[in-house]
C-alpha cells in the first residue's frame, strides 16, 4: 500500500480533483475524508464531499462532517469562486454513501491513534480548524503524524486579502495552533499554486480521458476557470489543493525550501500572513517548509494517471 492520508478538505472545485488524485493514485492509501467549514457551510462542502465520492467509486472509505465554524472569527465563505453550492456548474449526483457517526476531529483522532507511529500524513485542503482542534482535544497525535502538508498559504502572495491566503484567513487561529505543533509541516501555498494551471493543453489531455469522472473534472475546471478570470483575472485557473496530494505522492514534483513560518493574528491588514523568514537559514529545530516550484508536466500527468486508473464508474 501507499502512503496513508487522511484528507480533510472543503469540496470546493479543486478539493474535488485533489479527492480524485488521492482515490486514483496507486500510491496514496485514502484512510479517510473530512469536511470542515470553508469555500461553503459545512452542509454544504460536506453533501460535494459525498458527492465527489460517488462520481469516483469511493467506497471503503470513512466521511465525516466536521468543525462548522472557525475557532474564534465569524464564518467566511467563498460563493465569488465556488458559487452558492460551493461547487456550482456539474449537476451532482445525489450521494448515497454515509457519514460516518463519528465528529472528524475525532475521526482523526481514531485513525491516526490506530495506525503506526509516523506513518499517518495530514493533508488539509480547507481551513486548519479540524487539524487544530484534532491537536489540542489529542495532543499525543503530534508526535505520530508524519507530516502535516497542506494548502494554504504563501510566502509572498494573497488572495483573501492583499497579503494572506483564503485558508489561513478564515481561521488564523487554528493555522497558528498548526504551524507551531512540533510535527513537520509543507506549506503548498499560492506561490506553488499559481504554477499549477489547467492550461488550454491541460484540459485537452483530461478530454481525451473520455470518462464520466473526467468530464465531471472538465466541468469543474469550465465554472472554476470563469470565476477565476473575473474575480483575480487569471486566463487559465490554478488548481491549488491538488499540488498538495501530489507532493506526498512524489515530493520530487514539488521543490521546497526549510524556513521558519507562523501566522499573523493581530495585524490590520495582515491578518492571516503566513509569515516565511528568509533572512537567515533555518534553524536545526525549524520544522516548516514552503513550497517554491512545481513540474507543471508531471503534475498534470499524475492528475490524468488517476483520472485514467479510475476510468469508468458503475452507477
Amino acid at each position: 500500500m501507499g502512503t496513508k492520508i487522511i484528507l480533510d478538505c472543503d469540496p470546493g472545485h479543486d478539493d474535488a480533483i485533489a479527492m480524485l488524485l488521492a482515490h486514483g493514485n496507486p500510491d496514496i492509501e485514502l484512510l479517510a475524508v473530512t469536511t470542515v467549514v470553508g469555500n461553503q457551510t459545512l452542509p454544504k462542502v460536506t453533501r460535494n464531499a459525498l458527492a465527489v465520492a460517488e462520481i469516483a467509486g469511493i467506497t471503503g472509505v470513512p466521511f465525516a462532517a466536521g468543525a462548522t465554524r472557525p475557532l474564534v472569527r465569524t464564518i467566511e465563505n467563498a460563493p465569488d469562486i465556488h458559487g452558492d453550492s460551493g461547487m456550482d456548474g456539474p449537476v451532482l449526483p445525489e450521494p448515497t454513501l454515509e457519514l460516518d457517526h463519528r465528529h472528524a476531529v475525532d475521526l482523526i483522532i481514531d485513525t491516526i491513534m490506530a495506525n503506526e507511529p509516523k506513518t499517518v500524513t495530514l493533508v488539509p485542503t480547507g481551513g486548519l480548524t479540524n487539524i487544530a482542534l484534532a491537536v489540542r482535544k489529542e495532543p499525543r497525535i503530534a508526535e505520530r503524524v508524519k507530516e502535516v502538508v497542506l494548502m494554504g498559504g504563501g510566502y509572498h502572495t494573497g488572495n483573501w486579502s492583499a497579503v494572506a491566503e483564503f485558508n489561513i484567513k478564515i481561521d488564523p487561529e487554528a493555522a497558528h495552533i498548526v504551524f507551531t505543533e512540533s510535527w513537520p509541516v509543507v506549506m503548498v501555498g499560492l506561490d506553488l499554486t499559481h504554477q499549477a494551471l489547467a492550461t488550454p493543453a491541460v484540459v485537452e489531455r483530461i478530454a481525451a480521458v473520455d470518462t464520466a469522472p473526467a468530464r465531471f473534472v472538465l466541468e469543474l475546471l469550465e465554472f472554476f476557470g470563469a470565476t477565476y478570470k473575473q474575480s483575480q483575472g487569471f486566463d487559465s485557473p490554478p488548481v491549488h489543493d491538488p499540488c498538495a496530494v501530489a507532493y506526498v505522492i512524489d515530493p520530487t514534483i514539488v521543490r521546497t525550501v526549510k524556513v521558519p513560518i507562523d501566522i499573523e493574528l493581530t495585524g490590520t491588514l495582515t491578518l492571516g500572513m503566513t509569515v516565511a523568514d528568509f533572512r537567515a537559514p533555518a534553524p536545526d529545530d525549524c520544522t516548516t517548509w514552503a513550497a517554491t516550484e512545481l513540474d507543471h508536466e508531471r503534475f498534470w500527468a499524475l492528475v490524468v494517471d488517476a483520472l485514467e486508473r479510475i476510468g469508468e464508474v458503475a452507477a
